[in-house]
């Protein structure tokens, strides 16, 4: 397995989203190629490899800055079913907090609901800790 950074939006990457984002959310529409193309071009989107070129996993790494320093943070990791539970979630992971490093952030963030067991160990497992913080969501109409 190899792990890279999407350097440009297809529509070959746009039918492999679209087929792993229902395993993340039904809630969600997949991105359009242009929709994509701005994920591609603004932020970090990792993409877990296997031996056979396809895409296992995938992972989105973002860097931002605001008046207290520059924060991390990692969003929509999501591994194809058939591959769960073979370390690929840990390489993306892992991948996104030497980046965060290497970028010198301040802290580095993610979210997972609670019915994700696996994912929540690995995230302990790795050293992230839970927040003593409410999060709090707001959706336009």
């Amino acid at each position: 397995m190899t792990i890279e950074q999407a350097t440009e939006a297809t529509p070959e990457l746009v039918d492999t989203i679209s087929g792993l984002l229902p395993q993340l959310t039904e809630a969600r529409t997949p991105p359009t190629l242009e929709q994509l193309q701005e994920v591609v071009a603004g932020q970090t989107l990792l993409l877990a490899r296997g031996d056979d070129g396809r895409v296992l996993g995938t992972l989105t790494f973002v860097l931002y800055r605001v008046s207290s320093g520059l924060k991390g943070r990692i969003e929509d990791v999501i591994v194809d079913e058939s591959a769960r539970g073979q370390g690929v979630g840990e390489a993306l992971v892992r991948e996104g907090m030497r980046r965060a490093n290497e970028a010198g952030v301040l802290m580095l963030e993610l979210t997972s609901m609670p019915y994700r067991q696996a994912a929540n160990r690995l995230y302990r497992r790795l050293g992230f800790v839970r927040k003593p913080t409410n999060v709090y969501v707001w959706w336009p109409r």
